[in-house]
């Protein structure tokens, strides 16, 4: 089952696949936008998207805060999930997203990718590092819910 992982900021959507098994996450791309709420070209590019691999779900990082608060940043995520999931009529899992961005600083300074260059990955790597947990996770445990 090939699945999408999205990372939600407020101006961008960091975007990974997983491979045809489920196994391996790999980040494809970030999806801009000039602001928060113009979402339609962002939406219509994650059909795209869905389309080309044949996603049969989609998995959302859930931006908890430090102590398992839920703050703005969920609550717009959790907006942006019941988006996706009218549109595509996929199932839309959510995966706490905590410290995220700092593994994937630590990813591209590991590559070699200078910092002034992270603007330029982080978010499609977030992304990638969000599914990798989803799927090396038990995927029916309860901090991986298909509703919050």
């Amino acid at each position: 089952m090939r699945v999408l992982g999205l990372d939600f900021g407020s101006k961008t959507v960091g975007v990974a696949v997983s491979d045809p098994t489920g196994t391996l996450a790999r980040g494809l791309e970030i999806i801009r936008r000039k602001q928060e709420t113009h979402l339609r070209s962002t939406m219509r590019r994650i059909g795209e998207l869905c389309a080309e691999y044949g996603a049969q779900a989609l998995v959302l990082g859930y931006p908890l805060n430090m102590d398992d608060s839920e703050g703005e940043r969920a609550r717009k995520t959790k907006a942006f999930g019941d988006m996706l999931k009218q549109k595509f009529s996929l199932p839309v899992y959510y995966c706490d997203e905590r410290l995220t961005t700092v593994e994937a600083e630590e990813i591209m300074e590991a590559v070699g990718i200078r910092k002034d260059e992270y603007g330029k990955h982080v978010d499609r790597i977030a992304a990638a590092v969000i599914l990798q947990d989803w799927l090396d996770n038990d995927r029916d445990s309860d901090i991986y819910r298909r509703e919050r």
